[in-house]
């Protein structure tokens, strides 16, 4: 007799209970609009910082901005400035120095920085040590870099001189002076920086691969090449195709290590596209023609990781 009254109770104060959440929901926020909240500041911040400037940079590719002439009135050209880039030899000559740079730096890092890997992966004595001395490149800033290097490939005083006069008697030489050598330079300074990055990325795919494998494998009596290529290489090359990834990407990009080394020169030996593109907005102030040349190489970077990512993805779905 006495369950009823309790059940009424009960019922009476759920029913409060609720009406006192659904009144909070109203007078208060909901859970999506507080996640709004802390969200709309992040996004209002990359909308100014990236996505602004990059409209406004595709706008004034189709006209004949000045910046040294602001109060100009801006005047619609349509694709003339497109045109105008993709006809320029001078270009097209800045584009073969950049796929030189570009293709030459990331085999030697591959290489040099696979290598590496592989030898501080076998955790010899003191390879915690060795590890972080071959790191110390990486962390310099590219200016410094190109600074630094530009004292050692002095023709008097460079120590690199003396290194290479060492072997054979070239006299006084500068790599960074000559036409030939100028692209070799600073391909040979870019893989000295960056071969530990590719050291890093290439050490976290050999230590990701299982030990029972190479177990198995000796097991079958396979040598240690064949472990090498069936088991080691498949296995760290989604770690080696991304390496190159990031690295293509930034040294397409390149700007600040090449200005300090080289300044583009000799003549136009080590002239990349970002140099050019720098000499044509803030020396020969074309904003205009040069917003459409940035905007044609971020399409082709855009373009090119696109498809590389794809592949990625299929190699790691083997």
């Amino acid at each position: 007799m006495n369950e009823a009254p309790a059940f009424r109770d009960m019922a009476s104060h759920r029913s409060t209970g609720v009406r006192s959440a659904a009144s909070s929901r109203r007078a208060g926020l909901s859970d999506r609009a507080v996640a709004w909240l802390f969200v709309a500041p992040t996004v209002l911040l990359l909308l100014a910082i990236n996505i602004f400037p990059l409209l406004w940079n595709i706008y004034l590719g189709f006209t004949n901005a000045k910046a040294n002439a602001p109060h100009r009135p801006l005047r619609w050209l349509g694709f003339r400035n497109y045109e105008r880039v993709l006809g320029n030899e001078d270009i097209w000559s800045s584009m073969q120095v950049t796929a030189h740079f570009v293709f030459w730096s990331i085999l030697l890092q591959v290489l040099v920085g696979f290598a590496l890997a592989w030898l501080i992966n076998r955790r010899f004595r003191g390879h915690a040590f060795w590890t972080t001395l071959i790191v110390i490149p990486m962390m310099l800033s590219p200016a410094v870099v190109g600074v630094f290097w530009s004292y050692l490939f002095q023709p008097q005083a460079g120590i690199f001189n003396y290194i290479v006069n060492f072997f054979y008697d070239f006299g006084d030489f500068t790599m960074i002076g000559d036409p030939d050598l100028a692209p070799w330079a600073i391909v040979l300074v870019d893989t000295w920086m960056w071969a530990p990055f590719v050291m890093l990325i290439c050490l976290a795919g050999l230590r990701a691969i299982p030990d029972y494998l190479y177990e198995a494998a000796e097991v079958d009596g396979a040598s240690s090449w064949r472990q090498f290529w069936t088991i080691t290489l498949p296995l760290v090359l989604p770690f080696l195709m991304l390496a190159v990834l990031f690295r293509g990407i930034e040294n397409f990009k390149m700007f600040d290590m090449v200005v300090e080394l080289t300044s583009g020169g000799p003549g136009s030996a080590t002239e990349l596209a970002s140099i050019y593109l720098k000499r044509e907005a803030f020396e020969k102030w074309r904003t205009g023609y040069s917003a459409a040349l940035a905007v044609i190489l971020f399409v082709t970077v855009f373009g090119v990781a696109n498809i590389y990512v794809k592949v990625l993805n299929r190699v790691k779905e083997r």
